[in-house]
């Protein structure tokens, strides 16, 4: 896909999927905007893929704001827009569970969210529309043990892509939610590293590389991906990854 003259924003972009996302659209001729905590590693991704870094954090509302509004001054304009922060922590069982923690996660994987949508919109709806993918969880559908924050959280965000579309499609906002299946990340490794419930003792050969997710994300920006407008993309599904290409 021809991304040229397009602006991209990614969250959560220092490490992992956000990563490989940001390298994905770049290659796909996009000037994109990587956002993390991690200032150095947002800084050297930069610059490495001739982006521009946005050090800050989605679970503040006003940096959301800041760095939507940086593009907006270097480039005029924001096209797409990748929700993918996120945490699973605390993985522990709910009497367990650290208050702050748990709500840390809900911070991050579903008021983040909430905070890029709100701070994406009004500039795309200014143009003339805009893409919003977030990146959601099998998590979102079912539960399990330990995972009560992240759960909860996806869940929430998944309703966020349909409340989305449900209110800017008509503006030209196409909101979709990708569903990657287990990925050979830092977050995996944690998952494995906990022993609880069964994903953690999936073999580590099962997972896919953050480049599968990254290219599904570029393919989602195109036309081919409009039947799922206002839903959420499993990776898991076989036919899926024919039409992106992975298999």
């Amino acid at each position: 896909m021809d991304l040229a003259g397009k602006t991209v924003l990614v969250t959560g972009a220092s490490r992992g999927i956000g990563a490989a996302t940001a390298r994905a659209f770049a290659m796909a001729g996009a000037t994109v905007g990587v956002m993390a905590r991690d200032a150095h590693a947002v800084a050297a991704l930069a610059d490495d893929i001739d982006g521009i870094p946005l050090s800050g954090d989605v679970a503040r509302a006003g940096d959301m704001d800041n760095a939507v509004g940086v593009l907006r001054d270097r480039t005029g304009r924001l096209d797409v827009l990748v929700n993918n922060a996120g945490l699973i922590g605390p993985i522990s069982g709910l009497a367990d569970a650290d208050p702050d923690d748990w709500s840390d996660a809900i911070d991050v994987n579903l008021k983040g969210v909430f905070h890029g949508i709100r701070s994406a919109l009004p500039l795309m709806r200014g143009q003339g529309g805009g893409t919003i993918l977030t990146v959601g969880s099998g998590a979102a559908h079912a539960p399990q043990q330990g995972w009560s924050a992240y759960c909860a959280s996806k869940a929430g965000a998944l309703m966020l892509t349909r409340s989305l579309h449900l209110e800017a499609h008509a503006d030209g906002i196409r909101a979709i939610s990708l569903s990657p299946g287990t990925v050979a990340t830092d977050m995996q490794a944690a998952i494995r590293d906990s022993g609880m419930n069964p994903v953690s003792q999936l073999d580590w050969a099962v997972h896919i590389p953050p480049e599968w997710p990254a290219r599904t994300l570029v393919w989602m920006c195109g036309p081919d991906a409009d039947s799922y407008l206002g839903e959420e993309i499993s990776l898991r599904d076989e036919a899926i990854r024919r039409r992106v290409g992975l298999c």
